[in-house]
């Protein structure tokens, strides 16, 4: 299958709509009829029997990286002629893109499998779930799209249409290695026009006691800079103003293929367009500790947000060693107090995990104390789940009372201290990207990724703004605007312009030259 640069490239040719997702041989593909006791007549029925012709929904769980993902699926399908709704009564087929994650987002994904099936849709599981556990009792006689096979959705989507079970699990690699899974360069359907999530590679290098996403994403795998670069360009020139680097470890980029995460960076840099920025995803610690000097240099860069999501998990460092995150409490505080040294006002978000097997109450001062001592702006706070097969979920558990309270303590300690309220009164240049759920103001960023709200007003999404902030609240800022935005023009805009004030340009000659010959 050829690489498809845009959504046109594919409009333009129906022999290239027809060979999306045949990458491998139709005949290693396992067909089996779906199973299912219920009476004929008791299954939904497509609206149309042509293929590319009718409806899907699709739901997803989770991260920016499955975020992404579904964003691919919904492009490609659209592309093909399949209509895309968010109203799931209407359509024919479900999608739903799973996060293993935590034991609720599994919980929901398999309500809605079951929810879908008494609505006698046709189901189409996805995600982390099915590929971390392909033997799961609820996922049986469903198809299955696995986290690296995302290009071949079309072909999922039409063979169980037809009443076909179709399952693929398989991984892409180049050359024997890894790669990071479907083609950067696909069709894509954004959830929000402005914001273009990147997956610069997929799965991690280590090996978290807790963690199920491992089993499903596996080893690292990175995808090519070039490519990356070359989606980022093109991101912006169809409008995105917002881009973000997503991934398991985004600090681990570029290890498994001789390159890194600064490299890429730089690069990335050189192409951002005025008035767009960039922010960088999740790195744990052990693969950003070699690179502290550039990312400071990056995160300070205008067009960069001064933001940094480094999860520590436990402030113990027998807790951190039985998780097997290997990195000490000392190295996370090096990497925390460094950029807040060289980026003055950086935003530095944590994740923990109250209750680990192992952890106790002295493990959870530990942890209590170096949330007290940096005060972090963003802190996720997460109660332990046993994930079905990982190594933590043979261990004996903590007794849930003493989680949850563990949990509340940390809550509280979060909540009693105020983040904002330095940032009364400065005047701030902020980008817009989204409308609040309220629907009468609008969200945008401050460089520190700041979340700043201002009252709506026409014209402002996608536009760089400066506003005086007027108050404070623990997770956002609120404020007015002080100056008209400026308005940035993407390269494709520029060009769309030039030509527009062509014809303008040649009547002018022509009257001039009528003029001059007329006094001749």
């Amino acid at each position: 299958m050829e690489d498809v640069g845009d959504i046109e490239d594919l409009i333009s040719s129906i022999a290239d709509v027809a060979e999306i997702g045949r990458v491998k041989p139709r005949n290693i593909v396992s067909l089996r009829l779906k199973v299912n006791d219920k009476p004929l007549r008791e299954i939904h029925r497509p609206s149309s029997q042509v293929p590319g012709t009718q409806t899907i929904f699709i739901k997803t769980w989770g991260c920016s990286h499955n975020s992404s993902d579904g964003e691919y699926m919904a492009g490609l399908l659209s592309n093909y002629g399949y209509k895309i709704t968010e109203d799931k009564a209407i359509a024919d087929l479900w999608i739903l893109n799973s996060c293993t994650v935590k034991n609720p987002a599994e919980d929901h994904f398999r309500n809605e499998i079951s929810a879908g099936k008494k609505s006698g849709k046709f189901v189409v599981v996805a995600g982390c779930v099915p590929q971390g556990d392909k033997k799961s009792s609820f996922i049986q006689n469903l198809s299955v799209i696995g986290v690296q096979q995302i290009d071949r959705v079309v072909e999922v989507v039409e063979e169980t249409l037809k009443g076909h079970t179709i399952r693929l699990l398989g991984q892409k690699k180049i050359n024997g290695k890894k790669d990071g899974g479907a083609r950067l360069q696909l069709p894509k359907m954004r959830k929000n026009k402005l914001i273009e999530i990147i997956a610069i590679s997929t799965g991690c290098l280590n090996q978290c006691t807790y963690c199920k996403t491992k089993h499903a994403r596996g080893n690292l795998g990175s995808y090519p800079p070039d490519e990356i670069v070359q989606r980022a360009i093109e991101s912006f020139n169809e409008g995105a103003v917002e881009l973000w680097l997503t991934s398991e470890d985004t600090g681990a980029y570029g290890l498994d293929i001789q390159t890194n995460l600064p490299e890429l960076l730089w690069r990335l840099v050189a192409i951002i367009p005025e008035g767009c920025m960039m922010r960088i995803g999740m790195t744990n610690p052990p693969y950003i500790l070699n690179h502290l000097e550039e990312i400071a240099k990056i995160l300070s860069h205008p067009r960069v947000y001064a933001f940094l999501h480094v999860p520590v998990q436990s402030g113990s460092n027998q807790v951190l060693a039985d998780m097997k995150r290997e990195y000490s409490i000392e190295e996370f505080e090096t990497v925390v107090t460094f950029l807040r040294q060289r980026v003055p006002g950086v935003s530095i978000a944590t994740d923990i995990i109250c209750g680990f097997p192992t952890e106790t109450e002295e493990d959870f001062s530990e942890t209590m104390s170096v949330c007290e001592k940096f005060k972090f702006p963003s802190l996720f706070i997460n109660q332990f789940y046993p994930r079905k097969g990982t190594p933590a979920a043979r261990m004996p558990k903590i007794p849930t009372d003493m989680v949850k309270q563990r949990t509340k303590r940390l809550t509280e300690l979060f909540h009693s201290y105020t983040t904002y309220d330095h940032r009364i009164g400065e005047v701030q240049e902020i980008l817009i990207t989204e409308e609040a759920k309220n629907g009468i103001e609008l969200i945008g960023h401050n460089k520190f990724y700041e979340q700043v709200l201002v009252r709506k007003e026409p014209e402002l999404m996608g536009k760089c703004i400066k506003v005086i902030v007027k108050s404070a609240k623990k997770h956002c800022l609120i404020a007015e605007m002080v100056d008209k935005p400026r308005i940035i023009k993407n390269n494709l805009q520029r060009i769309n312009d030039m030509y527009s004030i062509w014809p303008v340009f040649a009547l002018l000659v022509c009257v001039l030259a009528r003029i001059l010959w007329l006094l001749v």
